[in-house]
C-alpha cells in the first residue's frame, strides 16, 4: 500500500527541512576550503544524516555517476529538461572547446519551479583520472561563463536538491574571450590560418593574417601593457601586448605604423598602430599579422576571436512531454548518446518499449528507460504512451504496481482482481499500465489476461 513511502517521504522532508536551516551556517572549515556549492550541500546531506536514507545515497550516487556517464552535445546547444522529485537524478552533458574560446553557460527555471540548482563545470582530460572542476554556480537564475585554457573535452552537471520537480531550459554557447584586433572587421576577413606552410614548408604560420585597407586602426584585443616595439625583417612593424586579463602576450606584425611606445598601458579596444604590409609581407596586401603566444609557445589565435555562436535553436519537441510516458513506433530505434543522426548508439530499443521523456532538444527527445538508461531519441519515433495505449486488460487476481519493473521495487498501491488497466508499453517481461484512477506502473505480465 502507499502508507510506508508516505512515511519515508515524509521523514526525509523533514531531515531536508532541517537541511535547509543548518545550511544558513557556513563553518571555518568551509570558508578555507572555498567548498562549492554543491560540496556544500553534499556535506550538509551528510551532517543531516539524509546519506543513511535511499534517497540521499540515490542523490550521491547520481552526482558521481554523471562525472563518468554524460551524454555528448554539440554547441550551441539548448535543451528544455525536467527535475523529478520522486528520484534523484543529475544531467550530464559533454562538448568539446578550443583553447581561447569563452564558454557562456546560462540555465532558467521555468514560472513555478522553485529548486536550488547547481551547474558545475568540468575538464576532462585524458591524463587525469578525475574531472577538474572549471566554474560552479547554484541560483536561481544561473549564468556564468569560464575561458577554456586548452583544447579539451568538457562537461556540465546540472542538479537540483533533492524532492524538487520543475522543468529549465538550459544553453550553452561559445563567445571570443578576446577583442577583434582590427577595427570594423569579423574573423571572415582572415584570409591564412594557423598551421599553414610558409618559406616552403620550412615553417608554420603561427598566427592569422587578418587583411584589411593600408591604415586600418590596429586594436588591442586586451587590456594590458606594451611590452616591446620594434622593427624586425620578418615582422617589419611589430607590437607586443602583454595581456592583463589571460596572462598571455598578443603579436601584432607588419604594422604600417605604431601608434603606442614599450611601457604603455592601454584599454581594450585602443589603437595599436595601422594595417600595413612590412617586413617579409611587402608582396602581399595589407594585412596584420595577429599571434599569441603562452608558456609553452605559440597558439592558434582564431578561437580566441572567433565570432560568437548564434542563439542556439529553440527545441522543436513539444515540453508538453516533459514527465510523459511515450512507446517506440517502428520495430526498432536507437538510443544514441548524441542529439543527432551520427551519435553513438548506447543500445537498440524494441517495438512497443516504454521511454520517460525527460529532455527535449530540437528534434529529439532526451528519455530515461526503465532500467535507468538515459540518452536521445528521435522524437519522430515515439509515440504518446497515455494516449494511444496498446491495449486494455483486466487483472485475473489482485497483485501489486510497482515503481519499478523489479520485483523487488517499492509497491505503489495494489490493484483488486478484475481491475481494468490501460497497457502502455512492454519491457523486460513486465508491462507498463495506468489503472482507472489514472496511477502509472508496472505489472508482472502473468497478473493480466485480455
Amino acid at each position: 500500500m502507499l502508507i510506508k513511502p508516505l512515511r519515508a517521504f515524509l521523514s526525509s522532508l523533514f531531515l531536508l527541512l532541517l537541511l535547509s536551516a543548518c545550511g544558513k551556517q557556513q563553518t571555518l572549515q568551509a570558508i578555507f576550503q572555498k567548498a562549492t556549492p554543491h560540496d556544500t550541500y553534499a556535506r550538509r546531506l551528510r551532517q543531516a544524516g539524509l546519506d543513511q536514507t535511499a534517497l540521499g545515497r540515490d542523490w550521491l550516487a547520481a552526482a558521481e555517476r554523471a562525472l563518468h556517464d554524460s551524454l555528448v552535445v554539440t554547441l550551441p546547444f539548448k535543451e528544455t529538461g525536467l527535475f523529478r522529485a520522486d528520484k534523484a537524478t543529475a544531467a550530464a552533458y559533454r562538448y568539446g572547446v578550443r583553447a581561447g574560446e569563452t564558454v557562456r553557460i546560462s540555465l532558467q527555471l521555468t514560472a513555478g519551479t522553485d529548486a536550488h540548482v547547481f551547474l558545475d563545470a568540468f575538464e576532462l582530460s585524458p591524463d587525469r583520472g578525475t574531472p577538474r572542476l572549471l566554474a560552479s554556480a547554484d541560483t536561481a537564475d544561473l549564468a556564468f561563463s569560464y575561458v577554456a585554457e586548452d583544447d579539451q573535452q568538457h562537461m556540465l552537471r546540472v542538479q537540483p536538491e533533492l524532492l524538487r520537480n520543475g522543468r529549465y531550459t538550459l544553453s550553452i554557447r561559445r563567445e571570443p574571450s578576446l577583442g577583434f584586433p582590427v577595427q570594423g572587421k569579423t574573423d571572415t576577413a582572415v584570409g591564412s590560418f594557423w598551421g599553414m606552410a610558409r618559406d616552403g614548408g620550412a615553417r608554420r604560420h603561427e598566427g592569422i593574417d587578418i587583411f584589411a585597407k593600408r591604415g586600418t586602426p590596429v586594436v588591442a584585443a586586451a587590456p594590458g601593457l606594451i611590452t616591446r616595439t620594434g622593427v624586425t625583417n620578418l615582422g617589419g612593424n611589430v607590437v607586443w601586448l602583454a595581456d592583463a586579463e589571460h596572462g598571455q602576450h598578443l603579436y601584432y606584425a607588419h604594422l604600417d605604423k605604431q601608434l603606442v611606445q614599450p611601457g604603455q598601458t592601454v584599454r581594450r579596444g585602443d589603437t595599436l598602430g595601422l594595417v600595413g604590409n612590412t617586413g617579409n609581407a611587402r608582396t602581399t596586401s595589407p594585412h596584420l599579422h595577429f599571434g599569441i603566444y603562452r608558456a609553452g609557445g605559440a597558439v592558434d589565435p582564431l578561437p580566441f576571436v572567433r565570432h560568437a555562436d548564434a542563439s542556439p535553436a529553440t527545441p522543436r519537441t513539444t515540453s508538453e512531454s516533459l514527465g510523459q510516458w511515450v512507446r517506440v513506433r517502428e520495430k526498432r530505434t536507437d538510443l544514441r548518446r548524441s542529439p543527432t543522426a551520427r551519435g553513438s548508439v548506447m543500445v537498440a530499443l524494441a517495438h512497443d518499449t516504454p521511454l520517460l521523456v525527460v529532455g527535449s532538444q530540437a528534434d529529439w527527445y532526451r528519455v530515461e528507460r526503465p532500467d535507468g538508461r538515459v540518452g536521445y531519441v528521435l522524437a519522430r519515433s515515439v509515440v504518446p504512451a497515455s494516449t494511444t495505449p496498446l491495449r486494455r486488460e483486466a487483472l485475473a487476481i489482485a497483485t501489486d504496481l510497482y515503481a519499478q519493473p523489479a520485483t523487488d521495487a517499492v509497491p505503489l498501491d495494489t490493484l483488486p482482481a478484475r481491475t481494468n488497466v490501460a497497457v502502455l508499453g512492454e519491457f523486460a517481461g513486465f508491462r507498463l499500465v495506468r489503472s482507472a484512477d489514472g496511477v502509472v506502473g508496472w505489472l508482472i505480465p502473468q497478473m493480466l489476461k485480455s
